[in-house]
């Protein structure tokens, strides 16, 4: 299981107590590390495969993870993404904790939304509709109700996309319109099963009973409401393996933060740390320059860079061409293209990424004209397309009633049996001519064809009826085989993929960074998708720009500040002061610091009845032991209820989100008489003493017909 493996991921792969923080680089085999760690651990007996949990946040990652776990033989363990996890366990434990049926989830949100601007007569057009979507959804994760919208927003940083109080009313409003229909978002999923394992220790402890095991891959990805959920996940445990790297924080726009991962040594002061800097990706040349980019960084993450080390052998220099115009450049991007295909490379593993997904459109055309097939990734998606609905259904059906069927006669294996099937549908050993719908209908069976092949190379024996099922296990978690073609992605949908060549279009100023980048740590953000995307490149690296948009244009463009003192010509630049992190590993490397000891040497959370040391988030939450006798003022207890309810739909947020039953009912015992006294009840933050301490405090002093501020 250990064989292959080089010394720092050896270590991942046998530090099984403990935390572990795993900060790896671009290229650095951090999956393969991750995967070995569960399969050793499983062999070794030290982990059971139902209770180790892996969580990722994509479904094509969570696919691959739990595709090599099953080849190392780990089988049982779950490998899912944050949402796949949490609406699991809310769908199984909605009956107990909320009874009934569990409301409709809805996958896409956007007529939601548009049907929330209409009531707040506000006329918005697609791009509006979307930056609305993801101001909602990014204060979901912040754990933000709509009332609060416009200071969140503000003390973020984060530059709205209308007034944010416009933004506030339609958020609202949407939160109005999912309570009307009785349905849910993705982010309600988080936000409800947080709820139910902060405030039913039964329910939380069941689940710790299974899981007790975590890994987290692309942890610096993790928005506080995603780690909110694995710390209760882990409850008083620290059995937790994390795995990130701060230089590819590009999500931040969506509540993503890298400060988990780079605070992990802060709150688990024994944890070994491993690096893992060895990149058996891309070609020196590639990793030369990928360092460089993040040689000119600043800001926290930069201060913590991994220095790459290439592993492969010497390749080209990158590439570096000046159009004069965007349809020049996209010209010469599938010229170049065709000249590769020519000579032999694949084209599935040859991309073009870009800033914005409006740029796609002149690719395509040009690739198009050069007789190049091409996928656009992050439009519709694999499962959904109608060639491949149907051949689901006649391999469905070959697997049920094959020996009835002529066609498979002649088929030994099944790949054979497979390329039978779907001749049926259409496919044929040789491509179509051209382009156009029916090469892309070929282009998908032809996926099926290959998965075919790669499936039953890892399990010789698996018959047509396993390998319908793992389609179906693929269409549910939208994994989808890889299709022949040139890739066609923007830089954030390119992240976690890697091709042969890589060429990086429109790294002009402008687009790269982007013109609404106008803080330091927005354009540091563009320089890490940058540095995401030269990273993506095995072997050769093209960049390109355009002085002008459109032909005739005036040509007051400029190469991207990015590429200075990188490229041939373009002068030095002076890099960062001292020297980026090398690999290696620390074995609790902060565990005799001040902060280390401060965190250690807390006093523990004791029962103010008995004294017992507590140690359950919801005991301490009360201040209590459970089942210790409870001298709470029921009727302050009711008179906070229907306040909360007050807030609840003025703020058109669930209950808990102002404070939970078991805060509620900390209160109450409590009898708080000052400001001081109620911010010692945990779940009384700051915020929320800000916000609603003066109504919590008048409720408590008896004073009648308090429902809080008209304005909130």
């Amino acid at each position: 299981m250990l064989e292959g493996l080089d010394p720092e991921q050896r270590e991942v792969a046998t530090a099984l107590h403990g935390p572990v923080c795993v900060l790896a680089g671009a290229g650095t085999g951090k999956t393969r590390a991750i995967t070995h760690r569960i399969a050793y651990g499983v062999r070794a007996g030290i982990l059971q495969p139902s209770s180790v949990l892996a969580v990722t946040f994509t479904n094509r990652a969570a696919g691959e993870m739990r595709g090599r776990l099953r080849q190392l033989g780990a089988h049982g363990v779950q490998a899912r993404t944050f949402h796949s996890a949490a609406l699991r366990q809310l769908q199984y434990f909605w009956p107990k904790a909320i009874g009934g049926s569990m409301p409709r989830l809805v996958d896409r949100k956007f007529q939601l939304v548009a049907d929330a601007a209409a009531t707040c007569n506000l006329r918005l057009d697609r791009g509006e509709l979307r930056d609305a979507m993801a101001e909602i959804e990014w204060s979901k994760v912040t754990q933000t109700i709509p009332a609060e919208y416009p200071y969140a927003v503000a003390k973020a940083g984060r530059e709205a996309p209308r007034d944010p109080v416009e933004i506030a009313h339609l958020y609202a409003a949407y939160e109005d319109l999912k309570r009307d229909r009785a349905v849910i978002d993705f982010e309600d999923v988080l936000l409800l099963t947080v709820a139910v394992l902060q405030d039913r220790h039964d329910i939380a402890t069941q689940v710790r009973a299974q899981y007790q095991h975590f890994v987290v891959d692309e942890y610096q990805d993790v928005s506080p409401l995603q780690q909110r959920l694995l710390e209760l996940w882990l409850g008083d445990r620290d059995s937790l393996c994390v795995v990130g790297d701060a230089s590819q924080t590009i999500y931040s726009f969506t509540g993503a933060t890298p400060d988990h991962l780079l605070d992990f040594r802060l709150r688990h002061p024994g944890a070994t740390v491993v690096k893992l800097v060895r990149d058996y990706r891309s070609t020196p040349q590639v990793v030369r320059l990928a360092n460089g980019l993040l040689a000119q960084a600043r800001g926290r993450a930069a201060d913590h860079r991994l220095e790459l080390v290439s592993q492969r052998p010497a390749g080209p220099e990158p590439v570096y061409t000046e159009y004069t115009d965007e349809p020049a450049e996209a010209e010469g991007a599938a010229r170049r293209i065709r000249e590769l295909i020519d000579a032999g490379v694949p084209a599935a593993e040859i991309a073009i990424l870009f800033r914005t997904n409006s740029q796609s459109e002149t690719y395509e055309q040009a690739l198009a004209d050069a007789g190049v097939s091409y996928q656009l990734r992050g439009a519709e998606r694999f499962f959904d397309r109608p060639e491949v609905r149907k051949a689901g259904i006649a391999l469905r059906a070959a697997a049920r009633f094959g020996g009835n069927d002529s066609l498979l006669d002649d088929a030994v294996n099944l790949p054979s049996q497979v390329r039978a099937v779907l001749s049926g549908e259409g496919w044929t050993s040789e491509p179509p001519a051209g382009s156009g719908a029916a090469r892309e209908r070929w282009e998908s069976l032809s996926a099926l064809v290959n998965l075919a092949h790669d499936f039953a190379a890892a399990q010789p024996r698996a018959t047509l009826g396993d390998l319908v099922a793992e389609l179906d296990e693929r269409a549910n978690a939208q994994h989808a085989p890889t299709v022949q073609g040139v890739t066609l992605a923007s830089l954030h949908a390119a992240k976690g993929l890697e091709w042969d060549v890589v060429f990086l279009v429109g790294i002009a100023e402008g687009m790269m960074p982007i013109t609404y980048a106008k803080t330091d740590e927005q354009v540091e953000e563009e320089r890490r998708l940058l540095y995401v995307g030269v990273t993506r490149a095995r072997e050769r690296l093209h960049f390109s720009w355009a002085l002008s948009r459109s032909p005739g244009g005036r040509p007051n463009r400029r190469p991207s500040r990015f590429l200075d003192g990188l490229r041939p010509g373009s002068g030095a630049t002076a890099g960062r002061t001292g020297t980026a992190a090398a690999g290696g590993i620390e074995r609790g490397a902060l565990a005799d610091t001040p902060a280390a000891r401060r965190r250690t040497q807390r006093t523990p959370a004791r029962c103010r009845v008995c004294g017992r040391t507590l140690t359950d988030a919801g005991e301490m939450k009360l201040m209590r032991c459970e089942d210790c006798p409870s001298d709470m003022d029921e009727g302050l207890y009711e008179r906070l209820r229907e306040w909360r309810a007050v807030q609840a739909e003025r703020s058109g947020q669930p209950d808990f989100c102002i404070f939970t039953d078991r805060t509620l009912m900390a209160i109450a015992e409590a009898r708080p008489d000052s400001p001081a006294e109620l911010s010692r009840i945990p779940g009384v933050l700051n915020r929320k003493l800000q916000r609603y301490g003066t109504d919590v405090l008048a409720i408590c002093a008896g004073h009648e017909g308090v429902a809080g501020d008209e304005n909130d």
